[in-house]
């Protein structure tokens, strides 16, 4: 496939486009700085602003698919970058008439207990509330779009480096604990399981979660 990977050089994305290149997909992908790809095959590195949904839409037109690994981690306020920056990337989408949008989740939005999400519990670490809230409302606003098929993956509460295994599970708006009570995926099944969802589409219109 064609595809446009947004934050391709991210802790998600990094892992995203080394997944997307092994099975052979060529890859637009959307950064802040272009020359950290410079010289990869397989790879158009482009620099854009997520928060131009008009200039975006016509890098994304003439696409299979939309990945975006896009956060605003690195942003004083995470929360108001992050949900601007995805409304800027449903917008694109839908103007550049590009087929599909996949996005990276967050566990946040996962339930712990029912009507209970993982980011509203009192141990959820400060630091990363915002990006939670953020990725969130993305979900919230995605389940609002009336026509746009996409698909949201959200990963274990604890996503690290770690192995490519290809075994893990997948769920639905719960989160997935294993028999010691810890919710892990490794960056590189993350990966694995989002361009899964790419080739083979099971979870259209819907969130999904993936851990082990």
């Amino acid at each position: 496939m064609n595809i446009v990977l947004i934050g391709a050089t991210g802790y998600v994305g990094a892992k995203l486009l080394d997944e997307a290149l092994a099975r052979g997909h060529a890859v637009t992908a959307i950064v802040t700085r272009p020359e950290k790809l410079a010289g990869r095959a397989g790879v158009t590195a482009v620099q854009a602003d997520v928060q131009d949904p008009t200039a975006l839409a016509a890098q994304l037109r003439g696409h299979d698919a939309v990945i975006s690994a896009f956060s605003g981690h690195a942003q004083a306020d995470v929360y108001d970058y992050y949900v601007r920056g995805i409304t800027a990337v449903i917008g694109a989408t839908k103007a550049a008439n590009v087929p599909r949008l996949l996005v990276v989740g967050g566990a946040g939005s996962l339930e712990v207990a029912p009507g209970v999400q993982l980011v509203d519990t009192p141990a959820f670490p400060a630091q990363w509330k915002g990006t939670a809230e953020g990725a969130r409302q993305a979900l919230n606003l995605l389940r609002a779009e009336p026509a746009l098929d996409w698909t949201m993956l959200s990963p274990a509460a604890h996503l690290e480096p770690g192995t490519r295994t290809g075994q893990f599970r997948l769920g639905a708006d719960q989160l997935l604990v294993d028999a010691a009570g810890e919710s892990r995926i490794s960056l590189e099944d993350y990966a694995v399981a989002l361009v899964d969802e790419l080739e083979r589409p099971a979870h259209r219109r819907a969130r999904f979660c993936v851990a082990y």
